[in-house]
């Protein structure tokens, strides 16, 4: 069987979450006896392609017309190399990236999907995928009929693989120039530079929920207790739709899911859409002035008090040490 790694990156530098996908990908080529390949798109990508080629054999799409992740025009690729190189799985990490671009590629193959995928067994010669549905309150045993199969992967349940010693073939694919749709126009991105961390992908998060009143409020506290610990800063969905933080930091069912070492919720009550992004953290401190608040019940160590109060503590006593 033949398995594509659809590789998300920044022009520069894969992503961890692809890495994972990759293990995902290994594990998966073991079980069903298949070949791992990965597809590289974009524009003057010659440094991911040479990184990739360390975790498989690369198909590389190259193209000014790629340069940017337009979702029709990258499905439309990889619809292609799945065509033309008869893949039966199209492996991605389970990401904003793929939830446009791989989601649509899929409608272009016919096959079948399975996104966010948490889990896997190989039984009776079929493969059954695990997978959260209503936010996480149950994990779903699927299988998929069809071909090909595209499966997402929620990269905190896979580790991220390791680079292989010798690099692997890389095949450019046939031209492309001229031959992709354009019916979406890519006109900027909008992002807020930070300091700190990817949230996710840092070891600690440090995160703020509606008791933080306004940005300056969400920088002094989260952002405070966040650089003491070298940490990446998160936030509830109520602080993104009021403004107060980008959408970037929104961790939860709708935003990133994140795993980290240690996970500290500030003044976050714990709706199920939150919790859906952040219960399998490693350690989870919550401090919350309701004493009733859900987030206490996936935490390890909980404090009931003010955030406005209790962090300055914490942070000086961090500095003093």
């Amino acid at each position: 069987m033949n398995i594509l790694v659809v590789v998300e990156h920044n022009g520069t530098v894969m992503s961890t979450a692809t890495r994972s996908a990759f293990t995902f990908a290994d594990q998966l080529a073991q079980e069903v006896e298949g070949e791992v390949k990965s597809l590289v798109m974009g524009s003057a990508i010659q440094g991911v392609v040479q990184e990739t080629s360390r975790y498989s054999p690369v198909l590389m799409a190259e193209s000014d017309e790629l340069k940017f992740p337009v979702a029709d025009r990258y499905a439309v690729v990889i619809e292609k190399c799945v065509r033309d190189y008869n893949i039966e799985f199209v492996i991605a990490a389970s990401t904003t990236f793929s939830k446009d671009v791989v989601a649509r590629a899929a409608g272009l193959l016919g096959g079948a999907m399975a996104s966010d995928v948490v889990g896997h067994t190989l039984q009776e010669g079929k493969l059954r995928f695990r997978r959260p549905m209503y936010a996480g309150s149950i994990i779903a045993t699927v299988e998929l009929e069809g071909s090909p199969q595209v499966v997402t992967v929620r990269a905190t349940s896979y580790p991220p693989a390791t680079p292989k010693e010798q690099t692997c073939d890389v095949s450019p694919i046939a031209s492309i120039a001229g031959q992709l749709p354009d019916h979406i126009e890519y006109l900027a991105l909008e992002s807020k530079q930070s300091h700190r961390p990817d949230v996710a992908e840092a070891r600690i998060v440090v995160s703020g929920g509606r008791a933080l009143k306004n940005t300056e409020d969400f920088e002094k506290i989260v952002g405070g207790l966040a650089d003491c610990l070298g940490a990446a800063t998160g936030s509830s969905r109520a602080l993104v739709d009021a403004g107060i933080t980008p959408n970037e930091m929104q961790v939860g069912q709708t935003g990133k899911i994140v795993a980290p070492d240690l996970y500290i919720a500030l003044g976050i009550s714990g709706a199920v859409q939150h919790l859906a992004g952040m219960k399998n953290s490693g350690i989870i401190v919550s401090i919350n002035s309701d004493p009733h608040a859900p987030v206490f019940e996936v935490s390890d160590y909980g404090i009931v008090g003010d955030v406005y109060t209790l962090v300055p503590e914490m942070m000086d006593r961090l500095n003093a040490r």
